[in-house]
This record gives structure tokens, sequence and C-alpha cells, in this order.
């Protein structure tokens, strides 16, 4: 259960840092207008709240972990949302950091 937490919480995060961001940059870049910059300051504030939700009590190591998440996400939201048509190296790059977000979150720790 707690491998299917961290996961869960990391999609949900993801969703909120990368949209929030994207809402800004319609708002800025694409002049969607402040509505949308509203809406992405509330989730990019959500992310905040979503992150600290995490199991692991370690702040650095969470976040870590989230780094390679994002990667994966932001291209992912490019895909599905701006059309963008990534590279093999995109994918490679992705799954690379997903493996070391992996590595960080998963592997055991001693106790502190």
């Amino acid at each position: 259960m707690t491998t299917a937490r961290i996961v869960v919480l990391f999609v949900l995060a993801a969703i909120a840092e990368i949209g929030g961001a994207w809402l800004i940059w319609q708002s800025v870049r694409e002049n969607r207008g402040w509505l949308f910059a509203l809406l992405g300051i509330a989730a990019l504030g959500a992310y905040g709240f979503i992150a600290a939700l995490q199991p692991d009590a370690h702040f650095g190591r969470v976040l870590a972990a989230y780094g390679g998440v994002f990667v994966a996400g932001s291209l992912a939201w490019g895909i599905v949302i701006d059309g963008f048509k990534p590279t093999t190296w995109d994918y490679v790059g992705s799954a690379v950091a997903l493996l070391g977000a992996a590595i960080i979150i998963l592997a055991p720790h001693q106790a502190d």
C-alpha cells in the first residue's frame, strides 16, 4: 500500500505542479488572461500540500525523487496537451530520471 500511495501522490503532485506552471505559461505567453494565472497559482500551492503528504519524512529525498517524476510528467504533458513530439533521447532521459527517482524513494534506508 505504501508504494501505491507514493506513486499516486507523485502523479497528483505532477499534475498540480505541471498543470499550474502550464496555466501560468498560458496566461503570460499565450495571453489567456489573469484567470489562468490565478488558477495556476492555486494549482502550484496545491502541489506543495500534496508533496507534503508523502510518507517519507525527508523533504530533500522526496523532492529529489519527485524531480524524476517531474521530468517524465513534463514530457507526457507536452505530448498530450501541446502535441509535443519527443525524440528517442527525450524518452531515454525520462526513463533514466524515473529510474533515479525509484532508486531514491524505494531503496531501503536506515532508520534515522
